[in-house]
């Protein structure tokens, strides 16, 4: 049961992504994001060795990471993408072959690069030449989000982390040093 589980969540990606792989990057990656942050605000909460004070100032920091993580990653990779597949779309890069296709046919020739042109839509059905357009749009376009998740998990995530873990720290400080200059609801916790 378990082995034809696994099976069938094998061919439903192998049909889903197959000629997007990009687009599985993105996905994985995304979901990958939101179970390791929610996996570190449950480890916070469920852990008794640490006290609630700690708890107070550790869960507000673990979600905004876990926002900046999931936003960071998820849009930079997905623009990435979206401009890199619209640049194939629209004959700005393209294989040998393509670009081969379309300097033959003069009324062509003028439509790459224009917004509203598609390569996809003009090759023939069948041919080497969309065969080779689109492996080329899946190869560049997973490359690109391979680049974009490394810049965005490596460079970008860690600076908005830090700047936010940084403002988050420091009002924390500042609330536990001035309680007089925040108020307090009927129960007794802090109004931010």
């Amino acid at each position: 049961m378990l082995k034809n589980f696994f099976q069938n969540c094998f061919n439903w990606i192998c049909e889903n992504f197959k000629k997007d792989t990009s687009k599985m990057l993105i996905v994985t990656g995304t979901l990958g994001w939101i179970l390791s942050s929610l996996a570190q605000v449950f480890g916070i909460l469920g852990n008794s060795k640490i006290s609630s004070e700690k708890k107070s100032f550790l869960l507000p920091q673990e979600v905004m990471d876990a926002v900046v993580n999931v936003g960071a990653f998820f849009g930079i990779t997905m623009f990435t993408k979206k401009v890199i597949a619209k640049m194939a779309s629209t004959g700005k890069i393209a294989p040998q072959s393509v670009r081969d296709f379309l300097n033959k046919n003069s009324i062509l020739k003028n439509k790459v690069g224009k917004f509203d042109f598609n390569v996809g839509d003009v090759l023939p059905k069948n041919s080497n030449e969309l065969t080779s357009y689109e492996s080329y749009k899946n190869f560049v376009t997973t490359m690109g989000t391979v680049g974009a998740s490394i810049l965005s998990c490596n460079i970008v995530t860690p600076l908005i982390r830090n700047a936010t873990a940084s403002r988050v720290q420091k009002r924390y400080i500042d609330m536990k040093n001035n309680p007089s200059v925040y108020t307090y609801n009927n129960s007794g916790n802090m109004r931010i």
